[in-house]
């Protein structure tokens, strides 16, 4: 008679390949197991001797103790919103989605020990149907949310502090896909939201971007519906409103307009620094708010085109990343006051502990 690993979770198998980006049958190569037996052990129809288990912990690069806690309780969320190109595979929506939810676990385990800031992020009165949502009211949103945090018009110093600042938990992390950007998702019973930036590509003006994109599906996007976003016109619809929101939040129109000496790349570039934004960007904000033709806009792209821009623009190589503090700075409390050891913490998350890594 085989003997098992009593409080084996198959579930937590699944989501562990997920998130490492594995298939089943890699899974089972690296821990030399079956395919048949890692399909039985996902389904909870099988549990692993302890040796296989220690195998499949190192096959996923996850403590064994990950696969042993409890189920997580149901909370109620707003969807998932990934910042992708239709061509992202389900496999990597997957695996950005498993590390969300480690996000998430490891804020429910630093909540115990740290306050953390309350969320602070108004309920607007906007439509709950993307499609009847307009750019009017998506300028708008973004002009209140500036008074409501009495931000000023001027440009953002550091746009993931000011998040973590208003209650956000942020994450920066390789998805494993250049189709993914970042995702995130609101928890409604408390209103926090959760987002993960993708670092596999951009620059940091890029990842500030990011950023400013997931905070306007928080908070224009909040009450739409999960069946609606499996149609690809709205899936479209939402990134662009939070493409705009993003731009209009990151460059009020009046100051960034004034700033603007001509509408060339030279002009843009002289302003990159200040604003910390692209200057794709602005060109993008400034066809936005009316500051130029279609035909100068199409002329522009192509000079950042042939100036090869599309992947590193000026600055940023000397630009510094701006980088999560909350969750850092919290596990640096606990371990200072003692309250918890790195064996503590991955006993209680099943993650590796932030003192360590497999």
């Amino acid at each position: 008679m085989r003997v098992g690993t009593p409080g084996f979770s198959g579930q937590r198998l699944r989501e562990a390949r997920e998130a490492r980006g594995l298939s089943a049958i890699s899974v089972s190569e690296l821990a030399e197991v079956s395919i048949q037996a890692v399909y039985h052990y996902e389904a909870g129809r099988m549990s692993p001797s302890p040796e296989a288990l220690e195998r499949l912990a190192v096959a996923v690069n996850m403590p064994a103790t990950f696969f042993l806690l409890p189920e997580r309780p149901n909370t109620r969320t707003s969807p998932e919103f990934f910042r992708s190109m239709s061509a992202a595979t389900k496999g990597a929506r997957n695996r950005a989605r498993r590390r969300l939810r480690w996000l998430r676990d490891i804020e429910e385990y630093v909540s115990d020990f740290v306050a953390l800031p309350d969320p602070n992020f108004p309920d607007l009165d906007l439509p709950a149907d993307p499609i009847l949502l307009s750019d009017n009211e998506i300028e708008q949103a973004a002009e209140d949310l500036r008074r409501y945090w009495r931000m000023g018009d001027g440009p953002i110093a550091n746009m993931i502090l000011l998040l973590e600042n208003q209650g956000a938990i942020v994450g920066r992390d390789r998805l494993g896909a250049d189709t993914l950007d970042g995702l995130s998702q609101l928890d409604t019973q408390d209103g926090r939201p959760y987002m993960v930036i993708g670092i596999d590509k951009g620059s940091p003006a890029r990842w500030r971007f990011d950023a400013a994109h997931e905070l306007a599906h928080t908070l224009i996007h909040a009450k739409v519906r999960s069946e609606s976003l499996d149609r690809p016109e709205v899936h479209r619809k939402i990134e662009q409103q939070a493409h705009h929101f993003a731009r209009a939040f990151l460059l009020p129109l009046e100051p960034f307009g004034d700033e603007l000496f001509g509408v060339s790349l030279d002009a843009f570039r002289s302003i990159k620094p200040k604003w910390n934004v692209s200057i794709a960007t602005m060109i993008f904000r400034a066809h936005d708010a009316g500051l130029m033709s279609e035909d100068t806009e199409r002329k522009l792209r192509i000079g950042i085109s042939r100036n090869k821009w599309r992947t590193t623009e000026p600055y940023d190589e000397t630009t510094e990343a701006e980088e999560p503090r909350v969750l850092r700075q919290s596990f640096e409390l606990i371990l200072n006051a003692r309250d918890q050891t790195p064996a503590d913490i991955t006993g209680r998350i099943g993650l590796p502990s932030p003192t360590s890594r497999r």
